[in-house]
């Protein structure tokens, strides 16, 4: 009994340890994972990023090659101070500077590599290499930067820049050091255009020294290049719009409205992107980021709602028309503007009565101001009415943002009953409320791109392709989002009377001194109010200048939406400048030199400084326009002479 007892518990224990190795093997140990291993050196090998090209194979965007001071803290050899000193030089820091590095790299993973001197050029490098061995822990690697070929377009290339541990959180293919579009096409289209990174496996000995391929190589990577894109932007188009929005500040958006596909998208001021490429990119970027009155990182082409001022007048013709609360023939008088109460919405000098043409070309603010009321008080409550206004606007694109691919974007604003519901309470309010809405003033704002797109649609005769940049993708196809059709909801047979009053606006209304001979343009002038908040009070500023057109009238090859700060009424620069880039376009060529003359000879800088000086405030203050100096004169006619040339 003694023996079986024995023999018992020594299967028994025997069981156990069999169980207990058996779970630790099977479900208790971990997998090796050779990224985890200190013993091995991990090498990536970075893939050429893709390559920028516009809408006719102009190369914008290349590659350089650069070099990268990478740090292993833990492997880093003491060094005394003349040793440390004579690094520094090579590296062109100071020692506070290396002491600093060393210090972030060590808080970032002392077994990791991170970078300690970024982007050094082929000189520096070639001082650098032959010494690299005397300095324990560093070594030098091999990546590219972009080498814009270019000087235009900044705010649609974008930059690259590197990774933050935020992003390398969210996404673990980035190690630090590594770079990442930041803005633009390089944001949107970050993926695609970065390849995929290769990698070598180094076996280390107990000395730390480098002995060969870990498993002969065997679990190495070779990189992935990144893919080439083709962008819908016309290059010389883009340069010539930022010629023309020199020295001024707003967006210039224009649309193939065939496809969805943005020509040219300017944003004033912009800048060179040369400035954010190499060891400088910091501090330039700085700069610019620091400049809070001009703001030439911010995308006014697609971030800057503004009022979008009497262009939104057409989207209220058109309403009314399908919700047949005026027909084209109807008319309304204007003793030079529209009372409602004890309040008048004044308007400039025409004849009167005025029937839908006339009021198009004429920019009647009277007629619309009718023709708002009717559209709203057809309902029962002005709440159902505002709700039926508000689906018919945002059907043109306003109001959201778009859904496109670029990398910033504002949605705009198109008030609905919700809107004064919670400015003024649920049924306390009335359409001489919201009578600002007829004119493109009051509670909507839009950007330039959604205007654009708006005149896009309307050229279209109902429907529109969203918005976008990306024209070829290399071995793949757009997405489907860009080659479908969105319509609006207002009727095909609405259109042509709205559009034969902004044909004749051109004609012989607000824009008739900006014809182009030859090309049946469609427009709509606008200036909108400007108001700031100066020393705590809202202050009236000079107006907005507001174009939105497309042309050819029967087949549109563009549609266009240029928004200048501060230009006064829309036909003095806006209105010039669109005639100005659909000339360009269409024809290659500009024949009305004088358009062209008058914008780049005058500036409005003296405008955007009237906030911050004592001078008195105006509006429409025809006799303060500036020309600019003739050193800057020459300046823009020496980059006039090299668009179409580069």
């Amino acid at each position: 009994m003694r023996k079986l007892l024995l023999l018992t518990s020594v299967v028994l224990v025997g069981l156990i340890f069999i169980a207990r190795l058996f779970y630790l093997q099977v479900y208790g140990g971990f997998e090796y994972d050779v990224f985890e291993d200190s013993a091995i050196r991990k090498v990536y090998n970075y893939p050429k990023r893709g390559y920028v090209y516009d809408r006719n194979g102009k190369l914008l965007v290349a590659n350089q090659p650069s070099y990268d001071v990478m740090v292993i803290p833990r492997e880093v050899e003491p060094m005394d101070s003349a040793e440390i000193l004579e690094f520094c030089e090579l590296l062109k820091i100071t020692k506070e500077d290396y002491h600093r590095k060393l210090d972030r790299a060590t808080n970032y993973s002392p077994r990791l590599p991170s970078p300690f001197v970024a982007q050094l050029s082929k000189m520096d490098y070639a001082v650098l290499q032959e010494k690299m061995r005397k300095y324990e822990g560093f070594y030098i690697q091999k990546r590219s930067l972009r080498a814009y070929q270019t000087t235009i377009g900044a705010n649609v290339l974008g930059d690259i820049g590197e990774v933050n541990r935020s992003i390398i959180a969210k996404e673990p293919y980035y190690k630090m050091g590594d770079l990442i579009g930041k803005q633009g096409v390089e944001k949107t289209y970050e993926k695609t255009l970065r390849g995929v990174k290769g990698i070598k496996f180094i076996q280390k000995d107990r000395f730390n020294k480098d002995i060969g391929p870990f498993k002969e190589g065997t679990l190495d990577t070779l990189p992935v290049p990144g893919k080439d894109i083709k962008i819908t932007i016309d290059s010389e188009l883009q340069a010539y719009g930022e010629l023309l929005m020199r020295n001024k500040r707003g967006g210039i958006i224009a649309i193939e409205p065939s496809s969805g596909e943005i020509l040219a998208m300017v944003s004033g001021p912009s800048y060179n992107p040369n400035l954010l490429v190499g060891r400088e990119r910091s501090k330039n970027f700085n700069k610019l980021y620091r400049d809070s009155i001009a703001k030439p990182l911010f995308d006014r082409s697609l971030q800057a709602m503004y009022p979008p001022g009497s262009p939104f007048k057409t989207l209220n013709a058109l309403i009314a028309l399908q919700e047949r609360v005026v027909t084209t023939s109807d008319r309304f008088s204007c003793s030079l503007g529209y009372r409602y109460g004890n309040r008048k919405m004044g308007c400039h000098p025409h004849r009167s009565p005025v029937d839908m043409n006339l009021g198009i070309y004429e920019s009647c603010n009277a007629y619309f101001a009718n023709v708002y009321r009717k559209i709203i008080d057809k309902y029962d409550s002005p709440a159902e009415g505002m709700d039926s206004w508000s689906k018919h606007i945002k059907s043109f694109g306003l109001g959201n943002y778009l859904n496109n691919d670029l990398s910033v974007g504002q949605p705009g604003k198109v008030p609905s009953a919700s809107t004064y519901d919670r400015a003024y309470g649920e049924n306390r309010w009335y359409t001489t409320f919201t009578i600002s809405n007829a004119i493109g003033q009051g509670e909507v704002l839009a950007t330039p791109i959604q205007l654009a797109n708006m005149a896009a649609a309307i050229g279209n005769r109902g429907y529109y392709y969203t918005p976008h940049i990306i024209k070829d993708i290399e071995d793949e196809t757009i997405p489907l989002k860009f080659t479908t059709p969105k319509y609006t909801t207002i009727d095909k047979e609405h259109f042509e009377p709205v559009i034969r009053g902004m044909f004749d606006v051109y004609n012989k209304g607000t824009a008739k001194y900006v014809q182009v001979p030859g090309i049946e343009i469609c427009g709509k002038t606008g200036t909108a109010e400007n108001f700031a908040i100066i020393n705590g009070e809202k202050t009236q500023l000079t107006d907005h200048s507001i174009f939105v057109a497309f042309a050819p009238k029967d087949d549109p090859k563009i549609a266009i939406a240029v928004f200048v700060e501060n230009g006064y009424f829309g036909s003095r620069f806006a209105g010039r400048m669109a005639s100005l880039m659909i000339e360009r376009y269409i024809k290659g060529e500009i024949s009305r030199t004088d358009l062209e003359d008058f914008v780049l000879r005058h500036t409005l800088e003296h405008e955007y400084a009237k906030p911050f000086s004592d001078e008195p405030f105006g509006i429409n203050r025809q006799t303060t326009l500036q020309t600019v100096s003739p050193e800057e004169y020459r300046v823009i006619s020496d980059i006039k002479a090299t668009i179409g040339n580069e």
